[in-house]
């Protein structure tokens, strides 16, 4: 089968979409731009869709390009075969692959190979054979040289052969690999080393290998590499020597006691140990690919956060000695006033604070107060509650993560943006900016910082940063950009854009004074007609010439949508002042294939151009759940046991979510806890972001763990 062939296959999509795909991504077209504006050529899959079709091309190229090397290394020492090419036409896996290729590769110096320059290599071959008309040790005896001194060397050289041959066999590697994911069992025993403690869970430790969830996984990897844990597979021995005994035994009295010590040899010393290794390195995989597959679940809600629009925001970022830092933001994230308080210990400075910051509230009219959740935010937290009771106007707060804050405010894009500022007052903004635009603050900053998941430090880091950066880039383009106010770090997630052109937009927009349309783009340097088409429908002009670029609708399709507009005696005046809310009525009175052919354009992109003429700029932000706003706070101590808080997810994990009820310690809600229903995992009931009602399962203030259920809570 062709590659597209198969990934039709795989996909479930029709032959010429996969082709179709296939063929944009190779013109270098975007995973954004082809899930908006190519909808028809691949049936509307989503982005996620197209980036595993993607990674799933990107895989089988390669693995056929190692089928390639093979086939090539092979003929060319002349052992090419019929059988070899149907078995490597049939491989499925880079795995296969290697198994095929194993016994044909240059070898290190190894016992077989020692042998085979010898000269045992005929003897082998005659063991092997398990013939009953040979008596091997008079055979053996043809081969004693200087070098071979003995019968007994001779017999060990061809059994070193036999036992290599045996833990190159591509069928018996696939059978015992099968075999050590199906019965392995991992076992775990605790060394002695000051980290110890934390792994106590995985003393005297097994679980069958099969059943190993990939959090687990990871924690002993970790425990591992720290010394604190050795850990080993188990497999039934006698259950594997019967199966290599039926691939390779013959049963001949002769040879039969020879054939058990070779096979109880290459099982031992090569076959096992070659597997434990790479089943090892399989389980590392797939939890690798379930935690990034976290993190992705966990980042787009968290980007995708409703954006508190046209506030005042006071971002507060909490410290002890150094003070509390202050920025305060207008309504377009510009600073407007920094300053510093001394309102936790050792100063306690309280009413001096309270002071400072009522007059830069009443001067600022600031509507919101974003506090990091660092060290001393409980204090910070609790100050605020209190100064809010002083403030003459209308305030709230809220608690924001300021994971990654530190990261963004010591790089270099934070010096550039603030150079007179210091490192924790640049904190101090990113803490405000957080809360009033989420997505804009946080793609500053190294994604693997944002701190949605698990163990993101052991994760393959090319990888992680690929999905991520991929998690990130559908964010933007699903919200579009504001082509005249955008930083260039926003702009450079834009389909077909990078940091370069970023930088040359913004220095175009400064010079003309403002984009007037998107046309306009085509005289940034650097931006050719190329880019021009994979960028210009996430790019949005608010407020200028034409209505339609303050919308979704690409210029390719602005004739059609004119069309469509025409068809139903509406212009783009009506769609300026919200004059056609009947639009979708008349499109179906009229039928929508009709409508679309009349305007040549395909359904799905019908669909799209009428959904953004209802709503020119909007932001489908605004539909996600707001920031929790608190005017007063409460603490762990305050915790009882049945209490029931209405909570926002901030982490979902494999065995769990956290939960912030609004005290400064995030709750866990156990897997166990989430439903009545049996889940397989908590994102099948949760996201980040969401909104849940939980109750007070334990509180343990000493190790600061609070404990929380989602069952059994009485909804009226």
């Amino acid at each position: 089968m062709e590659l597209h062939e198969v990934l039709a296959q795989e996909f479930g999509i029709k032959v010429e979409y996969s082709q179709n795909i296939i063929n944009l991504l190779d013109e270098g077209c975007t995973i954004p731009f082809i899930a908006r504006y190519r909808k028809e050529m691949h049936g509307t899959c989503d982005d996620q869709t197209l980036r595993a079709f993607a990674d799933r091309l990107k895989y089988l190229r390669n693995l056929n390009e190692e089928k390639a090397k093979v086939e090539k290394t092979i003929t060319e020492q002349g052992k090419w075969t019929e059988e070899l090419k149907v078995a490597l036409e049939n491989a499925k896996t880079l795995t296969e692959v290697e198994d095929i290729y194993r016994p044909y590769k240059p070898k290190r110096k190894t016992r077989a190979t020692v042998a085979i320059a010898k000269g045992l290599e005929p003897l082998a071959d005659t063991l092997q054979s398990q013939s009953k008309s040979v008596e091997i040790r008079k055979e053996a005896e043809k081969y004693i040289t200087e070098e071979v001194p003995t019968v007994d060397d001779a017999l060990q050289g061809a059994k070193d052969i036999i036992a290599e041959r045996i833990s190159d066999d591509a069928d018996l590697r696939k059978e015992l690999r099968a075999l050590i994911e199906n019965k392995g069992i991992i076992v775990c025993e605790l060394l002695e080393n000051e980290n110890s403690p934390v792994y106590e869970t995985y003393a005297n430790f097994k679980q069958e290998v099969k059943a190993l969830p990939s959090h687990r996984v990871l924690a002993i990897n970790r425990g591992e590499k720290e010394k604190c844990l050795k850990v080993d597979i188990e497999l039934n021995e006698e259950l594997s020597l019967n199966i290599i005994s039926k691939h390779f035994k013959k049963n001949n009295p002769d040879t039969d006691a020879i054939m058990e010590e070779v096979i109880a040899d290459a099982y031992e010393r090569l076959l096992f140990p070659s597997l434990e290794r790479e089943c090892r390195n399989n389980l590392t995989d797939m939890a690798n690919e379930q935690a990034i597959k976290m993190f992705e679940v966990n980042l787009k809600p968290l980007l995708m956060e409703a954006p508190l629009k046209n506030n005042i925001i006071l971002g507060l970022d909490p410290a002890y000695r150094t003070g509390c830092k202050i920025a305060v933001i207008d309504k377009n994230g510009n600073v407007l006033d920094t300053t510093v308080i001394y309102p936790t210990p050792p100063q306690s400075k309280t009413e001096e604070s309270i002071e400072k910051l009522k007059t830069l509230i009443e001067k600022h009219r600031v509507d919101i107060i974003s506090i990091g959740n660092g060290t001393a935010s409980k204090e910070a937290e609790i100050f605020v509650a209190e100064l809010i009771k002083h403030v003459s106007r209308p305030v709230s707060y809220a608690v924001v993560s300021e994971a990654g804050a530190s990261v963004y405010s010591a790089s270099k894009l934070g010096a550039e943006e603030f150079p007179d500022y210091d490192v924790s007052l640049r904190s101090a903004v990113s803490i405000a900016r957080r809360l009033q635009d989420p997505l804009a603050e946080l793609i500053k900053i190294d994604v693997k910082s944002i701190g949605v998941g698990q163990y993101q430090h052991d994760m393959p880091q090319n990888r992680l940063t690929e999905v991520l950066t991929g998690v990130v880039e559908d964010c933007v383009n699903s919200v579009g950009v504001d082509l005249n106010t955008a930083s260039p770090s926003l702009l450079s997630y834009v389909s077909g854009l990078n940091m370069s052109i970023a930088k040359n937009i913004v220095d175009y927009r400064a010079k003309v004074k403002g984009i007037k349309n998107r046309q306009e783009l085509l005289a940034v340097p650097k931006l050719g007609p190329k880019a021009f088409e994979q960028c210009a429908g996430f790019l949005r002009v608010v407020g200028g010439d034409d209505i339609l670029d303050n919308t979704a609708v690409h210029p390719e399709s602005y004739e059609a949508t004119r069309k469509l507009l025409k068809l139903f005696d509406m212009t783009e005046e009506d769609v300026k002042n919200g004059n056609i809310s009947n639009l979708p009525n008349l499109i179906t009175l009229k039928g929508e294939e009709k409508v679309a052919k009349e305007c040549e354009i395909g359904v799905p992109t019908l669909n799209d151009i009428t959904k953004e003429l209802l709503k020119p700029g909007r932001d489908i932000r605004e539909s996600m759940p707001k920031p929790v706003l608190r005017s007063d706070v409460i603490t762990m101590e305050d915790l009882k046991e049945g209490m029931v808080f209405s909570g926002v997810v901030r982490n979902v994990i494999d065995f769990g979510a956290f939960v912030d009820i609004g005290v400064h310690q995030d709750g866990l809600v156990h897997i166990s806890q989430i439903s009545d229903s049996y889940i397989k995992h908590p994102s099948e009931v949760l996201k980040v972001g969401q909104r849940v009602d939980v109750k007070i399962l334990s509180v343990d203030l000493n190790k600061k763990r609070i404990s929380l259920t989602m069952k059994g809570i009485d909804k009226e």
